[in-house]
């Protein structure tokens, strides 16, 4: 039993590297940041190639409230949306933005109110909602929103695998957690 799980694991994690590798990293080129009209939400989309590292150019970003704290703030930025093969892996970047006298360690489950982040993908031309795959163990292949080590204005990075959608879609939507909705997220191939 114990074997079965830790080959289901490292099938996960393979899922993952996959997914996750051959991204170009942000190059500079591109448009800067333009407002998606979503009424002032802070959200922004860029002419960005998608990264895999916390320092590449955003292809959306966005500067959220938390109620982590009074005054507290998370910085959301989407740094890419890749398909390979039948899957499609998003990463997205936070940075906590919180007032020192808070929990300096509050993890995505904490930043979005102690609410399961839900992600999806939403594509409005064709109708249809794309949620995290899971692997054979029936974990979701994602980042643990719970676990994962995120620290006050240190970027994390975080990441979701999905189904591709069909080759004629060129973006989709994000519903990332309690935050507005990302619009327009270029699907890279």
């Amino acid at each position: 039993m114990t074997i079965r799980r830790r080959t289901a694991g490292l099938a996960a994690l393979a899922v993952l590297l996959a997914g996750c590798s051959g991204l170009p990293g942000g190059d500079g080129s591109g448009d800067s940041g333009n407002s998606d009209g979503s009424g002032g939400s802070g959200v922004e989309s860029g002419g960005g190639r998608p990264g895999v590292d916390a320092t590449g150019k955003p292809v959306a970003a966005g500067t959220f409230d938390t109620p982590v704290a009074e005054g507290a703030k998370v910085e959301i930025a989407v740094m890419g949306l890749r398909v390979r093969g039948k899957l499609a892996t998003l990463t997205m970047r936070l940075t906590p933005r919180l007032p020192a006298t808070t929990e300096q360690t509050p993890n995505p489950y904490e930043l979005n109110g102690r609410d399961g982040l839900d992600t999806a993908l939403i594509d409005p031309v064709n109708l249809k909602r794309y949620v995290v795959v899971k692997d054979s163990a029936g974990n979701e292949l994602q980042t643990d929103y719970i676990t994962v080590d995120t620290r006050n204005n240190q970027p994390s990075l975080h990441t979701y695998t999905f189904a591709a959608p069909p080759e004629n879609v060129k973006s989709l939507d994000l519903q990332y957690g309690s935050w507005p909705t990302f619009r327009n997220i270029p699907v890279e191939r």
